[in-house]
């Protein structure tokens, strides 16, 4: 029996802990996960001294963005590889699916310096195989204003 993309989003929704707890650098950044769903990935971090990366404009070091991007990728990539892999697993299995997903590329457009109080990043897919999955992710500030824009391609097989 195939299972519904609720079971599924069920399922993924127990990994929340594995990537906001048990992941050192992800707690470092203080990310959270706003939702995380099939199609999209949505997670929160609020902007603290460590992140500035221009003191002078006190604005979002670079990598910060990135790094968050490559998370926010990386986990709607895993999430859809769930729904590529319809077939027999046990929870178990799938989530040691985690492990062997890395990061092939990903580009980074910054548009407008990471000022805000708070930021939320999004990921969708753009196109998932049995091996690779493409995606897009976007970084927004609290004010909605769009701070940088990526896309990524991640080994998920």
């Amino acid at each position: 029996m195939q299972e519904t993309d609720e079971e599924l989003d069920a399922l993924l929704n127990k990994m929340l802990p594995t990537f906001e707890e048990k992941m050192p650098f992800n707690k470092l950044l203080g990310i959270q996960i706003v939702s995380l769903h099939l199609n999209e990935v949505k997670i929160r971090f609020d902007m603290r001294e460590e992140l500035i990366g221009n003191f002078v404009h006190r604005i979002l070091h670079g990598g910060v963005i990135a790094s968050v991007l490559d998370v926010a990728g990386g986990m709607i990539a895993i999430a859809n590889s769930f729904q590529q892999r319809r077939e027999h697993l046990t929870e178990s299995e799938r989530m040691q699916g985690i492990d062997k997903t890395g990061t092939i590329d990903m580009r980074i457009d910054y548009l407008r310096p990471g000022r805000g109080d708070y930021f939320i990043a999004t990921a969708t897919i753009l196109r998932s195989g049995r091996k690779v999955a493409v995606t897009r992710m976007e970084l927004h500030n609290d004010e909605n204003l769009l701070i940088a824009v990526g896309t990524g391609c991640y080994l998920v097989g």
